[in-house]
């Protein structure tokens, strides 16, 4: 019944507002076992945390499933918590999950639970007796997570960590045994596997997120936490752009878009010293890490951190220049749909003559979208791996055509 019922709750879920396309799905054989696996060791009435679930399977098929007290859930994408809510609703529509009583996250006495949706920390995990989480890409994502549950968590909580195999490694199980004292890998079912950990230990630790570290080739301290692309390294794209950084021009207002570190917002500010800096991302992860790194340097007073899904919060024609270096990976598929959104509102919020200055993969199909989407594009520099292009907006309506 349970299995029926998972697959009810998973084909009504999509990735919107994220990319969509027929190879990406807003499920996998991992989010079925975590909550199978689940459903045999978790007591009803349980607290239960979700951690990275994607689109919302974890968190609706735990509602749907489990009989938990409460569920709370932290997804490091704004796109994440968005198919969340909206796929939340489409169940409830199709009464796949309960109907949460109106204005509160988590039912009152006597009424089926909702769910909360709240940053990495106590709120999240106090008093968790059951952690679900999907296995993030790196392991200073996961020693930071598994940190945080052993920190916060209840003492007999029990921490469900769940992959694909090709994607684990033993550095997982090495990172997870410090911070529990039983670490027991599970059996793989179709090409999945669970770990299962218990006993948090080393709470009294100081907490060590975000990183600070000095880049010396840039005179920067860059601020990290677990789950930013690169952590505080320099990455070659964005060393490739800074190349060019004394040929831009000095904006009233400048975006760095999918900031990361915030690498470019800073070295941007501390050129150009009279304009006002937005550093913006999808990732929580990355927002925090960009306005630490502001901060280490002194640059916070002209820094703007934007947790936002390709500048959707922001006005037509409200910028002057900004600054793109686009993932060319959705979840672990080879995808350019990522940076063709982001091209896209690029050219939304540049005002007419603002200018878009991008690093890519040489090999990725942008430029007619860069032309399409903001106006006329010159490469202004290539090397065996990347391209660096400026685009001109049109002098034409910010929405223009």
């Amino acid at each position: 019944m349970a299995s029926d019922t998972l697959q009810d709750v998973f084909s009504a879920l999509r990735r919107r507002p994220d990319v969509e396309a027929p190879n990406l799905q807003a499920w996998d054989a991992t989010d079925r076992l975590l909550l199978e696996t689940a459903a045999e060791l978790v007591p009803g009435g349980s607290a239960v945390a979700v951690i990275g679930d994607r689109y919302g399977a974890l968190t609706l098929g735990a509602l749907a499933t489990l009989s938990p007290v409460s569920v709370r859930v932290h997804q490091d994408l704004f796109t994440g918590e968005r198919a969340l809510q909206l796929n939340a609703a489409a169940c409830r529509n199709a009464a796949h999950v309960p109907e949460p009583t109106a204005g509160t996250s988590d039912g009152g006495a006597g009424n089926p639970p909702g769910f909360t949706q709240v940053p990495l920390g106590p709120e999240l995990l106090a008093g968790a007796r059951a952690v679900l989480l999907q296995l993030p890409k790196t392991l200073a994502e996961l020693d930071e997570v598994a940190a945080a549950v052993a920190r916060y968590a209840a003492p007999d909580v029990a921490l469900l960590a769940g992959g694909r195999v090709k994607h684990m490694t033993l550095g997982m199980n090495s990172v997870l045994e410090r911070h529990f004292r039983s670490v027991r890998p599970q059996l793989a079912r179709q090409k999945s596997r669970v770990i299962l950990a218990g006993g948090p230990q080393g709470s009294g630790e100081k907490e060590r997120y975000p990183v600070v570290e000095h880049l010396a080739e840039l005179d920067l301290k860059v601020a990290a936490h677990g789950a930013v692309f690169a952590g505080t390294k320099l990455d070659i794209g964005t060393r490739f752009l800074l190349t060019f950084l004394p040929s831009m021009k000095a904006a009233r207002h400048a975006v760095d878009l999918g900031c990361g570190t915030g690498i470019l917002a800073a070295m941007y500010a501390r050129q150009h010293p009279g304009s006002q800096v937005t550093a913006t991302d999808q990732s929580a992860a990355a927002v925090a890490s960009a306005l630490a790194t502001a901060e280490a340097n002194a640059l916070a007073d002209r820094i703007t951190v934007l947790q936002d899904d390709a500048l959707s919060t922001m006005a037509d024609g409200s910028v002057d220049l900004v600054l793109l270096n686009p993932p060319f990976h959705v979840g672990a598929g080879v995808h350019a749909g990522a940076g063709l959104k982001m091209i896209e509102a690029a050219g939304r919020v540049l005002a007419p003559g603002g200018e878009l200055w991008t690093v890519f993969n040489r090999h990725l199909p942008y430029p007619p979208a860069l032309e399409r989407h903001v106006g006329p594009t010159v490469v202004k520099g290539r090397n065996p791996k990347f391209t660096v292009t400026l685009s001109t907006r049109r002098g034409t309506d910010p929405a223009g055509a």
